[in-house]
């Protein structure tokens, strides 16, 4: 039985190849070691939370659930702790294993993400991944569109602090990948700023205020 394509099982590839190539930077292995511009993580710890997010998508996208499964993408963020936390200190940064995998250097880093992406896209190419996938870290699952689209986020933001750190122009990304995002993105900020913060900052630079959606 033939089912429709969602919009993101094409979107998610681009976008985990877009990091992929990111991560392979030259800049990114040869700073490796140093701070990068998110607190308490290292250059090549971020690389590794980057890359982790096609490991995680190749590995949950053929994986079955009975968790119980959330509204949609906003439901995630609205619930999940870290969103109402703020800026990760540095013992949380550090049970996140991200600065453990990075002291296995970029080249195993590398090898797991390119192997990942071409996993995760088999998948999705093939109709192998799930309707439903978990996030057992969380507790509960999302539909497939709606995973994915977090995967999208994760990849987005965090390849902007990856250029920044490094000190190369940010990734372009295609209209498929990041207007689904940057929609997400612009209800969080609501959610969390109101509307009149979203308008001010957007349309106002005089009264522009702090939209941060986390």
């Amino acid at each position: 039985m033939s089912r429709p394509v969602d919009a993101l099982d094409s979107a998610f590839p681009i976008a985990a190849s877009i990091a992929l190539d990111l991560i392979r930077r030259p800049e990114v292995s040869e700073q490796w070691s140093r701070p990068s511009a998110l607190p308490h993580l290292s250059i090549g710890g971020l690389a590794c939370h980057l890359g982790r997010q096609a490991i995680r998508a190749a590995e949950l996208l053929p994986t079955p659930s009975d968790l119980p499964v959330l509204e949609s993408a906003d439901n995630h963020y609205e619930r999940a702790a870290w969103v109402s936390e703020g800026t990760p200190d540095a013992a949380s940064v550090a049970v996140s294993n991200d600065e453990e995998e990075a002291a296995r250097g970029p080249a195993d880093l590398h090898a797991r993400s390119a192997a990942a992406v071409k996993e995760a896209g088999d998948l999705l190419g093939r109709g192998a991944a799930r309707d439903v996938v978990p996030i057992p870290w969380q507790g509960w699952a999302l539909r497939r569109g709606d995973f994915l689209l977090t995967r999208q986020l994760e990849i987005v933001v965090h390849s902007d602090d990856l250029a920044v750190s490094i000190g190369v122009p940010t990734p372009e990304f295609p209209a498929e990948v990041f207007e689904p995002v940057c929609d997400l993105l612009v209800r969080l900020a609501v959610r969390r700023r109101g509307q009149s913060a979203l308008i001010s900052a957007l349309s106002r630079s005089e009264r522009a205020q702090d939209i941060s959606a986390f």
